[in-house]
């Protein structure tokens, strides 16, 4: 008896039967287009197999894009997608394995995991929805709202100084670490390319504004810069890279350094 699983027909696009249901102008749907348009080209330069791709989704706005990508998906526990990829990859270390958070799956309830995977060099690459808001559940602050937000956690305006997760990803060990703006579907496109192929830990966040409840596009339009030059090789040099200007949000490839992965030593 064949006990294999089915093969998935992929098709051009990588798209799906299950109708998109996110807020008109999400940008959560410039970041299906980017990976997508990134998976594709993978695929035509035989660089990577489709067939051989497993993308794992947490829970909130971002995981629906598990039911818009045509591949191997895996929809975890709130919290819990970036553990989940990891088993994922250890249980088949030939696998190209992703793994889609968003800011408040990643870096409230799931930070333990998100910390200890970049510490381990883990060949996982995440894919962080930074929207700065609990939107799912209609509007609460997560650990990168700007001080002051106003939600329905916090209706007078937080009190907490959001922390810097680009930092935090150097300070815990992870191998490549980059931002980029959703808009920006070109560059997002590259650097998610560039994530897939990297050997290790791969952490990549992107803002991606709630339109709904935080309405942020227009902030970031503003600010948004792209440095030039090469990734950095030392964490001293890469925090200077993300500290490029005052009131400016650099993004871009910050940090890729090569070292074994936690399969490798296993």
């Amino acid at each position: 008896m064949d006990l294999r699983c089915p093969y998935i027909e992929m098709n051009e696009n990588l798209s799906t039967k299950a109708k998109i249901t996110w807020c008109p102008g999400c940008p959560n749907n410039q970041i299906l287009v980017a990976f997508r348009q990134a998976v594709s080209e993978l695929a035509a330069e035989n660089k990577i197999k489709t067939e051989n791709i497993v993308a794992a989704a947490g829970i909130g706005c971002h995981g629906k894009i598990a039911e818009y990508l045509n591949m191997n998906t895996y929809t975890s526990l709130h919290g819990r997608a970036i553990a989940s990829a990891t088993g994922i990859k250890i249980a088949n270390p030939n696998l190209t394995v992703v793994s889609f958070v968003g800011d408040g799956d990643a870096y409230a309830e799931g930070l333990e995991h998100l910390i200890h995977a970049a510490r381990r060099n883990s060949d996982i690459k995440v894919f962080v929805h930074d929207n700065q808001m609990f939107a799912l559940t209609t509007g609460q602050t997560t650990p990168t709202s700007p001080k002051g937000t106003k939600g329905k956690s916090t209706p007078s305006g937080s009190v907490e100084e959001p922390f810097e997760p680009l930092g935090l990803m150097l300070a815990a060990g992870a191998s490549f670490v980059a931002r980029t703006f959703a808009a920006e579907i070109q560059k997002t496109k590259e650097i998610i390319k560039a994530a897939m192929l990297h050997k290790g830990f791969a952490f990549v966040g992107i803002i991606q504004p709630c339109i709904t409840f935080l309405d942020t596009r227009d902030y970031f339009k503003e600010r948004v810069v792209w440095p030039e030059g090469e990734p950095a090789k030392t964490i001293e040099e890469a925090m200077r890279k993300i500290k490029v200007a005052a009131e400016k949000v650099p993004c871009g490839i910050f940090y890729k350094v090569s070292r074994p992965t936690f399969e490798e030593k296993i």
